[in-house]
């Protein structure tokens, strides 16, 4: 997928991932896709719902053994 923008959390654990994409978005366009590149599981349930109470698409969870992608896209301000 074509990220308009990626961010490495690497190594850091809940929530920073979230607090980072957070920060991120802020700073995007609406209709822009965001990359999370990460290695906490707990992203895989906690991105979809930051996503559903922020009012932003949660596009894809890919879940390559040590490292899960995140495609964010920013739908509101």
């Amino acid at each position: 997928m074509q990220a308009d923008k990626s961010i490495d959390c690497f190594g850091l654990m809940c929530p920073m991932p979230i607090i980072k994409t957070a920060q991120t978005v802020k700073e995007m366009k609406i209709g822009q896709i965001l990359e999370v590149v990460a290695t906490d599981k707990g992203i895989k349930q906690d991105m979809p719902v930051w996503c559903k109470t922020t009012g932003n698409e949660c596009m894809s969870i890919e879940d390559k053994g040590e490292e899960i992608k995140v495609y964010v896209r920013k739908t509101r301000e």
